[in-house]
């Protein structure tokens, strides 16, 4: 067997592999007998089969396997050992002529995408900024007042106002302002005036009372949307293209809804009982929150700014583009032609920073393990409850709910990726000169905006 490796160019080079027959003879050979101590053919017997049969029906089969799984180990063996930093996998040369697996000598011929060399090494002379979102009294009320609105509760009140919901009886009134013959009734129609898209039909509703009859159009009062027409009517939408009258509607029962009140009522259903035992607590509370997710945020600017400010030092990096499309559309057969040069260039920016990573992870030692993806889930999971207004979700169901999500396996990688990003963040920070700056959650926004 001989191995040569050849260099085309900086980022790209040809392997080639050369068996001959002594070099996989002794695998196929055992391959043979281990196949016929189960092969049965018409008139033999399982295991009687002669050799010479064997090699005259199944030898070529097997010795194309035989030698596809010693190329498969010598290929990767030498990239491994020789750490060839390889970009995707190596593709037969264009080069390559069929292989006749009775010749004296196999030629394999690979062309190899090579990573470009950079150094992406950060040290206390870098300098890379690090945003602090400036928590203000008027976040706090905010949220004060939209986890009193969860808390909240609904009434039956005697008279409508902004935001109410009313029930009551509904009936189609004919031209004269009659109660139609054979018209359309509903018992029972709930709407919420608040959101009619007239606001004349809108003002109809102002101060009225349980037990008042008003005059409205649900065409105008919905500017003519039939799905909303027919929702409330309980009509089908091509009924509901046809009626454009007026209806009466009697008000028999209205709802408001009613924030909870500032108390330790509220306290305990947020954040569990005995918690929190005052206002001062409560806004400590919101405002520690505000402090670990802008922290999480300002994480992940940290490290888009340590991307950008490396990308810049690094500059423009030569690539194997011939060879790397190649490999796209291998990886994509079902795509369209066009998709690999649509795609080229968004691809190879991300390669430079999956490339930039390997290297700071190098740089910091970092390691990933089963635990440090679990947390990366269990992080997630709390945003992700937290989004429906929940958050004190006991530990142990977050645990649970993350191990499940692993066991999946779907999403594997990019745990993998995340937990990557979410060491590097932590490491990094340790590493450079961070330019420390508080700015507003407006100006924070406006960072992502494409420049």
């Amino acid at each position: 067997m001989n191995i040569q490796f050849d260099k085309t160019s900086n980022v790209s080079a040809e392997l080639t592999i050369s068996f001959e027959k002594a070099d996989y003879q002794e695998r196929v050979e055992k391959a043979l007998k281990n196949y016929r101590k189960k092969a049965a053919l018409p008139g033999f017997r399982p295991g009687q089969v002669p050799m010479s049969l064997m090699k005259k029906r199944f030898g070529g089969e097997i010795t194309a396997e035989e030698v596809q799984k010693l190329l498969s180990e010598k290929l990767y063996g030498y990239l491994r050992e020789n750490k060839v930093n390889v970009l995707g996998d190596p593709l037969a040369s264009e080069k390559q002529q069929a292989i006749d697996f009775d010749a004296e000598q196999l030629d394999f011929i690979f062309d190899i995408a090579l990573a470009p060399k950079f150094d992406a090494k950060l040290t206390d002379k870098d300098k890379v900024p690090y945003y602090t979102i400036e928590i203000t009294d008027q976040m706090i009320d905010s949220q004060e007042k939209a986890l009193a609105q969860r808390g909240g509760h609904y009434d039956k009140v005697d008279s409508y106002q902004k935001g109410d919901m009313t029930k009551g009886h509904l009936a189609e009134l004919d031209e004269d302002g009659n109660i139609k013959e054979g018209g359309l009734v509903k018992e029972d129609a709930v709407m919420l005036p608040e959101y009619f898209k007239n606001d004349d039909q809108k003002a109809k509703f102002e101060g009225v009372s349980v037990n008042t009859v008003i005059t409205f159009n649900p065409s105008e009062a919905y500017d003519g949307s039939t799905i909303e027409v027919s929702s409330l009517l309980g009509i089908s939408k091509e009924k509901a293209e046809d009626v454009k009258s007026n209806f009466s509607y009697q008000i028999n029962e209205i709802t408001r809804y009613v924030p909870a009140e500032i108390n330790q009522e509220l306290f305990d259903q947020i954040y569990g009982e005995g918690n929190v035992k005052s206002e001062e607590e409560f806004r400590a509370r919101i405002k520690e929150e505000f402090q670990q997710q802008f922290s999480q945020d300002s994480d992940y600017r940290f490290l888009i700014d340590v991307r950008e400010y490396l990308e810049k030092r690094i500059g423009d990096l030569e690539w194997p583009d011939a060879l790397l499309k190649r490999i796209m559309r291998v990886n994509n057969p079902e795509k369209e032609e066009s998709y690999v040069e649509e795609n080229y260039a968004g691809s190879i920016k991300e390669l430079e920073w999956h490339l930039i990573k390997e290297q700071l992870a190098d740089q910091t030692a970092i390691k990933v393990e089963q635990p440090d993806v679990l947390e990366t889930v269990k992080e997630q999971t709390r945003a992700q409850f937290a989004q429906y207004g929940m958050t004190n979700v006991p530990d142990e169901v977050i645990e649970r709910y993350a191990n499940e999500q692993l066991q999946k396996g779907e999403n594997l990688d990019s745990y993998v990726t995340r937990t990557v990003e979410r060491k590097l963040r932590v490491a990094l920070k340790e590493v450079v000169k961070l330019q420390e700056k508080t700015v507003s959650m407006e100006e924070f926004n406006k960072l992502f905006e494409k420049k």
